[in-house]
């Protein structure tokens, strides 16, 4: 052999060593894409089903649920399409899932009225409503839905969050004044008609923000009824009080006579 045949094996053995490495290094990151897609799916089917079937009645529509359907319905084609293998549950659910996307707006809610009365229950429900808004955006990137469908939903998600708020703070101020708190109730209908100030876009509120205003000026109301002096008063605190005006009638007397 000669010196340069040698050194072409050489080359050539190199480059096939590099060869080799790179596609190994690309098969090595598909494969962990798939996992870490296949992951990612996982978690946004739970997401959506989670959506579908715990999101208070009252801020659930047919449109909505249709949505979500449409949401779930998309997750879990991909996930067929990936996991390239036959999955009997999942495929199950894609016949579910198709079979109420079939009925359009007669699509039925279910969903049980879960009334919004605590802390606690209200950032429950907004992170549902954060996490619907992460689905819809998702699936605009995935091209599941066009821009302007998810802009629409976008809004509404907004509108949902401002009606959670409405919702929270009437519940709030009722409560204390069934419990005869009305000082708890004022804060409660003050904390919502600032809310309602604040919106971006006031007039779509205007109904409720007047509404929360008369409940507003309702309990300000009983507050002020149950801190004003009556004449049937014969506390300690009225007694000293005419004392004193007593002592100030005699001084003025000693005084001027």
């Amino acid at each position: 052999m000669t010196p340069l045949f040698i050194t072409l094996l050489v080359v050539a053995g190199i480059v096939l060593l590099i060869a080799v490495g790179y596609l190994n290094h690309v098969a090595e990151n598909k494969k962990v894409e798939r996992a870490r897609t296949l992951v990612e799916l996982n978690d946004r089917l739970r997401r959506c089903s989670e959506l579908s079937e715990t999101f208070p009645g009252q801020l659930m529509s047919p449109a909505l649920k249709l949505l979500l359907v449409r949401l779930e319905l998309n997750v879990v084609k991909r996930l067929i399409a990936l996991e390239r293998r036959n999955n009997p549950g999942i495929q199950e659910r894609e016949t579910e899932l198709e079979a109420l996307a079939a009925q359009g707006d007669a699509i039925k809610v279910t969903n049980p009225v879960s009334p919004i009365q605590t802390e606690a229950k209200a950032k429950d429900v907004r992170f549902l409503l954060e996490a619907m808004h992460g689905q819809v955006t998702r699936a605009a990137h995935d091209g599941a839905l066009q821009t302007a469908e998810a802009k629409h939903w976008i809004r509404e998600i907004r509108n949902m969050l401002v009606l959670l708020h409405i919702e929270f703070f009437n519940n709030l101020g009722q409560q204390a004044l069934n419990q005869e708190q009305p000082g708890q109730a004022r804060l409660a209908f003050e904390r919502g008609v600032q809310y309602l100030k604040n919106q971006a876009e006031p007039a779509p509120w205007k109904a409720h923000l007047q509404a929360m205003e008369r409940q507003l000026a309702r309990a300000n109301a009983m507050v002020l009824d149950n801190i004003a002096p009556t004449e049937d008063d014969h506390n300690e605190l009225t007694e000293g009080l005419k004392a004193d005006d007593t002592d100030a009638e005699w001084k003025k007397k000693a005084i001027y006579d």
